[in-house]
Parts: C-alpha cells; sequence; structure tokens
C-alpha cells in the first residue's frame, strides 16, 4: 500500500461524478468510438467531445452534428464549444443541453491559429471583461454545469489564469480547467504545476481541474499534491495509453500501481475501437480514421514496423485483420519459450512521473499526433 488514498468522486455544479479523472477534447480523436473504447476500460468521471463550433452546430452543420453524436454508452458527457460571438455561444449551450448533454465547457485554450483569429479558444483570455460577460449569458440561459479551459497566458510575460478564473467564478462557472502552458509554448516545454496551483489558490470555492503532461498515475497524483487541484483531465496520455484512467482511479485510491496490459489485451481493445469506427462511421471511412490510431496501440507492442506500414494502408475490416494476423506470425521470432518479448525487444517502461526533463527523448514523452485535423 502506498500513500494515502485521494478522495476521487466529485461535483461538478449539480452533476455528481464517480471520479475525478477527465477525458480531454483532442480535436480529431476524441470522437464517439474513442470515449467509448476508453469508458469501457473503467476510470472515467466526465468525456468531452471534440471542440465544436457554436455556429457550426447551430447552423445543424453536418460535421458539428457528429461531433455531438453520442449513445446511451456515453455517459456522461460534455460538449465543448469554441466562438466569440456572445448569443451564438449562448444558444448553442441551449441547444447542448436540450441534447441531453450533461455540461457544457467553453474553449479559452486552444493554442491554434485558426481558432483564435476567430475571438475563440486562448484569444477569449486578452479580453477579461468581455469574456466573463459571454459566459455569464450562456450560464443564466441552461441549468446544467457551466465550464472553462483555459491555458496560463498568452505567454510568460502574460499569465493572467488566476485573473480571468476569478472572473469567471463571480459569474457562475462550475469549474476551471488548466492546462499548464501558454498560448506561446503550444505543446512543448514543461507544464507549470506552479502556475496551475496559483489558479487554485485565486478561487474561493470553484474546483479547477489539471491537464498537462499526465501520462502516467503517479504523475496524475503529483499533479494533485502539487497543485491542490480537484482533479486531473488527460489528453495525449489517453491516446497513447488507453487504459490509464483504470490505472489512475486505481492508484489514488489503493496507492498501487495496476500491471501494464498485455499484449492480447492491447490486441483486443485495438479490435474493439477499430469496430466502433466501422459502427459509427462506417466501413471504408472508420478504416480510413484508423489508419492514424492503429499505429498508436502499437507503439507498446515491441517491435511493430511490419504492423505499421502496412495498417496505415486499410480500406476494410477484413484486411486489417489480414495484417494482423501476419503481425501476429513476424511477431514470433522475438518472443522467448514463454512466449513473451525476450528482453532486448520490450518497449521501455513508462516513466513514473512528469518530473524528468521534457524532451523526446525520455520515455514519458508523448508526441501530438498527426492527422488531417491539426486542431490541437
Amino acid at each position: 500500500m502506498g500513500r494515502a488514498a485521494i478522495l476521487l468522486a466529485m461535483h461538478l455544479g449539480s452533476l455528481t461524478l464517480e471520479f475525478n479523472l477527465f477525458l480531454s477534447p483532442l480535436a480529431g480523436y476524441t470522437n464517439l468510438p474513442f470515449r467509448r473504447t476508453v469508458r469501457e476500460l473503467g476510470g472515467i468521471g466526465l468525456a468531452t467531445t471534440d471542440l465544436v463550433n457554436a455556429r457550426s452546430l447551430l447552423e445543424k452543420k453536418a460535421k458539428a452534428l457528429k461531433l455531438v453524436e453520442t449513445s446511451p454508452a456515453d455517459r456522461p458527457l460534455a460538449v465543448q464549444l469554441f466562438g466569440s460571438v456572445p448569443e451564438e455561444m449562448r444558444d448553442a449551450a441551449v441547444y447542448v443541453e436540450s441534447l441531453g448533454i450533461a455540461s457544457v465547457d467553453i474553449n479559452m485554450g486552444c493554442p491554434v491559429r485558426k481558432v483564435c483569429r476567430v475571438g475563440g479558444g486562448s484569444a477569449m483570455m486578452t479580453e477579461l471583461a468581455r469574456t466573463a460577460r459571454l459566459v455569464r449569458g450562456m450560464v443564466e440561459a441552461v441549468k446544467i454545469p457551466v465550464t472553462a479551459k483555459m491555458r496560463l497566458g498568452w505567454d510568460e510575460a502574460n499569465i493572467i489564469a488566476p485573473d480571468l478564473a476569478r472572473a469567471l467564478e463571480d459569474v457562475g462557472v462550475a469549474a476551471v480547467f488548466v492546462h499548464g502552458r501558454t498560448r506561446e509554448q503550444g505543446f512543448s516545454g514543461a507544464v507549470n504545476l506552479a502556475g496551475i496551483r496559483a489558479v487554485v489558490q485565486a478561487l474561493k470555492t470553484t474546483p479547477v481541474i489539471g491537464n498537462g503532461d499526465v501520462t502516467t498515475p503517479s504523475s496524475a497524483r503529483v499533479m494533485i499534491e502539487q497543485t491542490g487541484c480537484a482533479g486531473v483531465s488527460i489528453g495525449r496520455g489517453a491516446f497513447y495509453n488507453p487504459w490509464i484512467f483504470q490505472q489512475t482511479q486505481h492508484f489514488l485510491k489503493t496507492g498501487e500501481l495496476l500491471p501494464d496490459p498485455s499484449f492480447e489485451e492491447r490486441v483486443r481493445v485495438m479490435c474493439r475501437h477499430l469496430d466502433l469506427m466501422i459502427e459509427v462511421f462506417g466501413e471504408v471511412h472508420g478504416c480510413r480514421m484508423f489508419r492514424k490510431v492503429a499505429p498508436w496501440y502499437a507503439k507498446r507492442f515491441g517491435p511493430a514496423n511490419e504492423f505499421n506500414k502496412r495498417v496505415v494502408l486499410i480500406s476494410s475490416r477484413a484486411e486489417f485483420l489480414e495484417i494482423l494476423g501476419y503481425y501476429r506470425r513476424w511477431r514470433e521470432q522475438f518472443l522467448d519459450g514463454a512466449g513473451e518479448l525476450k528482453p532486448r525487444f520490450r518497449p521501455a517502461p513508462l516513466v513514473a512521473s512528469f518530473m524528468a526533463e521534457p524532451g523526446a527523448g525520455h520515455p514519458g514523452h508523448i508526441s501530438v499526433p498527426k492527422g488531417p485535423v491539426e486542431v490541437w
């Protein structure tokens, strides 16, 4: 048994969550199939959709409607909205509530230019009074919790997250999510735990959810202990390791680390993910989208070059299963008599904490996945 257990259940306004662990929105990745895959493994308190343009949602554009697609197994769910027109953000929140969604989140943290140039994402951090008025209109229009996700500031010279968080608390947000980097940093450099802690200390009662570089159960605990945040939101760490919520929930409760999933378990979950992609997007489109997903599962397979160079071309489930069968046979050359990878072929263990020096060279670093949607 490790250190004392950390309380897992929490309230988000009127919403009671079983766990204080959140799936962050990842543009192009946190679609319904991925959310369901991770939920089935356990440990998630609340999942959030990919960021959705409020105007596009009100105009019922197909892409926006697909982003908010959900199912009974995908609960509780938050929809993340971005935009800068108060009336559109308010009406989009009302529409989201009418869909039976549990919570609405406002994106104030996305650093990508095409979001910021329309006054959304990190650009909302530059005009506190205007942003607070916009948020007040949303809070007063719906009964479900309204939350906001922000970065620490525009750059190191403009760290305004504590001030913005106080302004949002005054207009009634249910929680504040803080990514511990500036807009200028993007996803480079190390997460700033002291910056997250400053936001926690700035608020009276509103819970703060920390985000950034949570790649292991231990790093989640470090963030909670060193910042005082009420919970953690995990993005890239979940894409790299869908079991991270289950593992973190167990570690925070017991102090014990669960063993890493076996190769067969990784394959099972990968296949389940593909099945859900096909169910939601159709076989051809679902398989095409899965081309950028499968290599992430393979990062923990050991030698996987033969799998990766073939799986990025799949167009059908049958083709995927044929490639997987070939890969199983090819992989046998790296196994010992017990059917386990020989030591020199095993993937490097995940680091226990993100407090190591950042950079692509250490095994705790997780790069930003590439894809047709570059809005991270």
